[in-house]
């Protein structure tokens, strides 16, 4: 069978074989995220036979991300295409038999359920943490397992989560973070665990996609100081979870207080970020983090934050930013997660 013939190595591998491969050839995956993670993990499916891909991303192909975004090349930061299209691009050439469905959109509550409902797995190529509980509440809502990873600096980590069977990912983590979190952008990221950390999510969700038993733990990695972590998390289950027991989705609420408002300032050409979960930021700590990207003024109240020359970040400390020089919601949203994390 010729359409087998591309997989004949996989099939060879036993814990796959023909039934595993005809699986995987019916099934589907939703990756969430096209950066560093998300282009290894859609690289590995696509060359793998899983019959129907989607991919989301709400950004652009930038020349920096090439040290890391594997499917990308200069030509496409030349044209400044989206990514979703430029991974579409790239991975027609390498499976030009599977349903490749490129959706250029920031993931919202608005449209969280209509973009990753009906998938068999869903897989994290994000890069903050609002994001992630968004995808755990669509995915306990509706019953589908899906695999969390994140890298940044030289560590990584990744867990896979069944509804139903495992905890969920508010169970590990419960609270979203306040303050500063590290990302790519504000203290560097090494392509080598990027890879790692895709490569053990798209090694997870094949096993789900063909009725594998997949990894118990929580895993976690550095691979410039050598460290390894394994947790088992498979009897982590909050009782009181507020997902996954009491089925209360809070990132599909708009009225609920873990939500972060956004706001168009008029005529000033300001996006306003307004994180409903206040939390106190040490602006000195942030200070010293972000003047690796750009220039930094501030004072016992605020920072200003310029990562480029039409852009200024206002940050509060009670988390608050203003992101000067552009009314584009998406945009503005973009600086928020690269610079602050979530």
């Amino acid at each position: 069978m010729k359409e087998m013939e591309r997989y004949s190595r996989q099939v060879l591998f036993q814990p796959i074989g023909k039934e595993g491969q005809t699986k995987l050839l019916n099934s589907s995956a939703v990756i969430v995220g096209m950066g560093a993670l998300g282009t290894v993990i859609a690289n590995h499916l696509v060359r793998a036979g899983v019959g129907r891909v989607r991919f989301i991303d709400r950004d652009l192909v930038e020349l920096s991300n090439l040290q890391r975004q594997t499917l990308y090349d200069e030509e496409d930061a030349r044209e400044n295409l989206p990514k979703a299209i430029a991974a579409e691009k790239k991975l027609k050439k390498i499976n030009s038999e599977l349903k490749l469905e490129p959706i250029i959109a920031d993931l919202t509550l608005d449209n969280a359920e209509d973009l990753l409902a009906g998938f068999d797995v869903i897989v994290d190529g994000t890069d903050n943490f609002m994001a992630r509980y968004l995808i755990n509440d669509v995915a306990v809502k509706h019953g589908i397992p899906w695999v969390y990873g994140g890298a940044v600096s030289s560590r990584g980590m990744f867990a896979v989560i069944k509804p139903g069977e495992t905890p969920c990912y508010r169970c590990l983590f419960p609270s979203v973070p306040t303050g500063l979190g590290e990302t790519c952008d504000s203290i560097g990221v090494l392509s080598s665990i990027t890879d790692i950390i895709g490569s053990f999510e798209a090694v997870e969700a094949l096993k789900l996609l063909v009725g594998a038993d997949s990894n118990p733990n929580l895993e976690q990695l550095d691979i410039w100081y050598n460290s390894y972590f394994q947790m088992d998390v498979s009897q982590g289950r909050n009782p009181e979870c507020p997902a996954c027991v009491h089925h209360q989705y809070d990132f599909l609420d708009r009225s609920s207080d873990q939500q972060i408002q956004y706001a168009s300032l008029c005529g000033r050409d300001t996006i306003q970020i307004n994180p409903r979960q206040k939390g106190i930021i040490d602006l000195e700590k942030l200070a010293s983090r972000l003047k690796t990207n750009g220039k930094v003024k501030g004072n016992p109240f605020l920072l200003r934050f310029m990562p480029e020359d039409e852009i200024t970040m206002v940050i509060f400390q009670d988390g608050r930013v203003l992101v000067h020089g552009t009314n584009d919601l998406v945009k503005a949203k973009s600086y928020f997660a690269r610079y602050m994390g979530s």
